[in-house]
Order: structure tokens, then C-alpha cells, then sequence
């Protein structure tokens, strides 16, 4: 496998990060996880994008241009000949001292992993998932921003613990105030009265791709759709439950803290988003 590896190509066994480096040290970086479909790079502008606004909000200055990234991204799928693939981009402060200083990171290290990935097996795509509500808190957005994609995801990770010993594979992360945010991986959605529903980004949720994604569909099929704050009850009682990721796509949730969601099978709605979603990855990014 080849990696990009500060603009250059080597083998991944080479591809070798300095133990002084900030973003191994202090997670101090920024990244990305995109798909491709076929030779179709899913809504690369909307990632790259994404990942120069995370640095931005850090103050990391990437040194190559977005087009420059994107070749990067081309040159490393070509040269590992993949069609089908997971893409991980990653800028890091670069290497610096055991202090937290920024400024003694001279220069930022840049690196491209494509690889496959496979996050849920089919049968959760057709009967839907069981997941549960995380002890771990949502990190307090003033603190650190979650809608930055940053390479400290132990937040995250913590939560993704809570779902491991309870025996399912992905948890609801709430607010502080006790408000649903987002679960370890993915944004959630609910649907009630054929309404479309998920929590608004700036209480503690990431901006994702594949969430607006599904936003755009939904509201060119005339699906009311309504950014509010929700507390698990609602969650509970609605008529349909999914998620939505890079990596998980769209995906139904059939019961929460073992409460069955509406008739517990994959919703009308839900099931509609993600026919829709398969052909939206069809069309939409860049070709390679």
C-alpha cells in the first residue's frame, strides 16, 4: 500500500511520523474520512472544505493549496488502484518539542491513507440497529468545538466505550444540559409525522457530509425538515430513528436503550433516504 506522506508517495511500512510530532503528542490536527464510489470521490469539495475550515479554527495553516490536496487524494488512489475505497486525510501541527508551544511545530505533516473500509454489516442495513444513550457527555462546545474535525476524539472514543460494554455499536452522545447531540460516529435524525428532525449543529454536533446529504434529499422530496433541540423522550417516542456518516452512510435505528423504535423495523422514510443516497453516490463528487 502506497500513503502520501509529505508530498510524496511511499510504502506504507515507511510512512513514519516523529514521536515529537503535535499531532501524536497532543491529538493537535485536523482530518478527514471520505468515500469513493466507484471512481467517484463523494463530495470532495465539501471535505476539503470542511478540513481547511477545521484548521483554520485551530489556527493551522495548511501549506498546499485545495487543489493541490485534491491531487494528492488522486495520486494516492491511483497509484493503490483503488475504486471502492476509504479515504483518511490528515494534517497535523508537525513536529515540535514536548511542549505545548504551537509555534516550535515548524512545519505541518500531511498524510493520505486509502484503504477499504466496512463499519456495519448488511444485516444492520436492512433490520436496523440497537443502540443505547452514552454515560460520557458531549464535550461543552466553548471548550472545544465539535463541529471541529480534530484529531482529539477521545471525547468520542469514551462514548464509543459506553456502547462496546453495553453490547451494541454506537451510542447517543447528549449535551451537558442533557440535549441528544450526536452519537460517537454519526449524526442522528428522527422522523415524527413524516417530519424530518435532528439537533442543531451548535449545541455540540458535527456538520456532516452525509448529514446534509441527507437534509438535501429529504427536502427535494418535500419532507419537512427541522433542526431542534431534543431530549431523548422524543428520540423514544418518534416513528423512525437513523444515522447518518461517512463511513456508516444512512442507517436505521430500531431500538434505543432497548425502547423499540416505532414498529421496530427500518422506517418508510428511512428506507426512501437511502435508495436515494445510493444513487446520490452515483453522481456527486469528483471523478478520478
Amino acid at each position: 500500500m502506497k500513503i502520501y506522506f509529505n508530498g510524496k508517495l511511499v510504502n506504507s511500512g515507511k510512512a513514519l511520523i516523529s514521536v515529537f510530532d503535535h499531532g501524536l503528542l497532543y491529538g493537535d490536527g485536523v482530518f478527514e474520512g471520505i468515500r469513493t464510489y466507484g471512481c467517484l470521490i463523494f463530495r470532495m469539495k465539501e471535505h476539503i472544505d470542511r478540513l481547511y475550515k477545521s484548521a483554520d479554527a485551530i489556527e493551522l495553516k495548511i501549506p498546499i493549496t485545495k487543489t493541490k490536496m485534491i491531487e494528492a487524494v488522486v495520486k494516492t488512489l491511483k497509484a493503490n488502484s483503488l475504486k471502492n475505497s476509504y479515504i483518511r486525510l490528515v494534517v497535523t501541527r508537525g513536529v515540535g518539542d514536548l511542549g505545548l508551544d504551537p509555534r516550535k511545530c515548524r512545519k505541518p505533516t500531511i498524510f493520505i491513507i486509502t484503504d477499504t473500509i466496512k463499519l456495519y454489516p448488511k444485516e444492520f442495513y436492512d433490520r436496523g440497529l440497537d443502540i443505547i444513550t452514552a454515560h460520557t457527555r458531549r464535550n461543552y462546545p466553548k471548550a472545544l468545538d465539535p463541529r471541529i474535525k480534530s484529531l482529539n476524539y477521545l471525547n468520542n472514543i469514551l462514548a464509543k466505550i459506553d456502547a462496546i460494554k453495553a453490547g451494541t455499536e454506537e451510542a447517543i452522545m447528549l449535551t451537558c444540559d442533557g440535549y441528544v447531540a450526536e452519537c460517537t460516529g454519526d449524526n442522528i435524525f428522527m422522523v415524527k409525522n413524516r417530519e424530518l428532525i435532528t439537533p442543531p449543529v451548535e449545541i455540540g454536533a458535527l456538520k456532516g457530509i452525509t448529514r446534509d446529504a441527507a437534509i438535501g434529499l429529504a427536502k427535494l422530496s418535500n419532507i419537512p425538515f427541522y433542526e431542534k433541540l431534543l431530549r431523548m423522550e422524543d428520540l423514544y417516542s418518534a416513528g423512525e430513528v437513523f444515522l447518518t456518516g461517512t463511513a456508516a452512510e444512512i442507517i436505521p435505528v430500531i431500538k434505543i436503550d432497548k425502547q423499540r423504535i416505532g414498529n421496530g423495523k427500518p422506517g418508510e422514510i428511512t428506507l426512501k433516504l437511502m435508495k436515494e443516497f445510493r444513487e446520490l453516490t452515483k453522481v456527486d463528487g469528483v471523478r478520478y
